[in-house]
């Protein structure tokens, strides 16, 4: 009987590209390794399988203690375009698998808790993390860079939480790490509007602590994290690790409510609809079910 059961396990979504979508750089002695995007030509696009790459990375710098800062970036023009929204991607029910709306239900809460867990890993490294960000950082790029701890904007960068715009939940804690980082006010407009802001726009709202020109963005990243690396690095852990204990009180609770509330959402006539009208480039219509 259990072979009938439909596959939802995102462990199983594995890359068949014959390159990594995500890679580890490290130069010989260099203290700061960097984690880099690697899908330039989809503006690196994101799905499970890059999500399993970071994570397996991010396992590994985690009990690297010759590793005291890491740098985040995207290879090409964007940091991260969101996720892969091709055509051949679209049919959100065969992603979301289920006999029925109560089993889609909760494979899709699984998934969803699967990703803050797995997420969890990158953003509780005990090395600081600088998030370099150029072009797009939408969806699931904004996700990304709120993993990190300290964020540089290239002056060319555009930012977005679209996913109500398609009618997708977030579902990686973004509007909530929003909230920690820019206040309530800013995640509620940002979110439930889904419109695009510039690197300015995020500067002043705090998401992002600088703005450099576009040639300047990876020496101003690589030189902050040489800074951070300079340094004691038990002690700018234990300044890390309290930090992160101060601004994510409640953090589990709240993700763990996210995760079912977005599951309840994946099986609603909206998502089809949204999904259905980006494949199409035309403005989704929602009817509330």
């Amino acid at each position: 009987m259990t072979d009938d059961l439909p596959s939802f396990d995102p462990r199983a979504e594995l890359n068949r590209s014959g390159k990594p979508y995500v890679r580890l750089d490290r130069r010989p002695d260099d203290p700061v390794a960097e984690i880099v995007f690697d899908r330039p030509e989809k503006l690196n696009a994101w799905a499970w399988a890059p999500t399993n790459e970071l994570c397996a990375i991010a396992d590994d710098l985690r009990f690297d203690s010759s590793v005291r800062a890491v740098v985040m970036r995207g290879e090409g023009r964007s940091f991260c375009a969101g996720e892969d929204l091709r055509p051949e991607q679209h049919d959100v029910r065969e992603r979301h698998k289920g006999r029925s709306p109560a089993e889609q239900v909760r494979n899709s809460y699984e998934r969803a808790r699967y990703c803050f867990e797995r997420w969890q890993v990158l953003s509780d490294l005990p090395q600081p993390v600088v998030v370099a960000i150029q072009g797009y950082c939408l969806g699931a790029g904004l996700e990304l860079a709120l993993l990190g701890d300290i964020r540089i904007a290239a002056s060319d960068a555009v930012f977005a939480l679209p996913q109500a715009t398609i009618g997708v939940p977030v579902v990686g804690g973004a509007d909530m790490r929003l909230a920690s980082e820019c206040g309530p006010g800013v995640a509620r407009l940002l979110a439930f509007t889904g419109r695009r802001f510039s690197a300015a726009d995020a500067e002043r709202f705090g998401l992002v602590q600088q703005v450099v020109a576009t040639d300047e963005l990876l020496d101003t990243a690589r030189a902050l994290a040489a800074e951070i690396a300079a340094n004691a690095p038990l002690a700018v852990q234990t300044i890390k690790r309290s930090i992160n204990a101060w601004s994510r009180r409640g953090f589990h609770e709240a993700a763990l409510l996210e995760a079912m509330a977005s599951s309840v959402a994946f099986v609603s006539d909206d998502l089809y609809e949204g999904f259905a009208a980006a494949a199409a480039k035309r403005r989704a219509e929602f009817e509330g079910k």
